[in-house]
């Protein structure tokens, strides 16, 4: 019997499982200029799972670099998400964003 997709079904199903707090919290803390992180994060899983010769590993490094990209377009969705109310916005952040905005403006 052969476990190995099982196995790498499993670990996508975890990564991906992992990304939605993530990307949550990336965007409480930071806002969505976090997004070339998750950029460099999914170049580097694409490239390693082009040079591992274990197949699982290299499957598992795929779906790491690629969940990572997808990380860039929920990061702006998460955004919207907060904008419409249905996830908090971090207080802190929003006064760092008037500061800025008041400074771009003068």
């Amino acid at each position: 019997m052969n476990v190995q997709g099982i196995f790498i079904g499993i670990v996508t199903f975890l990564i991906i499982g992992a990304f939605h707090p993530v990307v949550i919290k990336c965007e409480y803390y930071f806002g969505k200029k976090v997004w070339p992180a998750f950029l460099f994060a999914g170049i580097g899983g694409i490239i390693l799972s082009l040079l591992i010769n274990s197949l699982i590993l290299s499957c598992i490094a795929g779906v790491f670099g690629f969940s990572s990209l997808w990380a860039i377009h929920e990061i702006i969705e998460q955004e919207e998400r907060v904008k419409k109310g249905w996830f908090p916005k971090n207080p802190k952040k929003e006064k760092e964003d008037n500061i800025t905005n008041k400074a771009e403006v003068s």
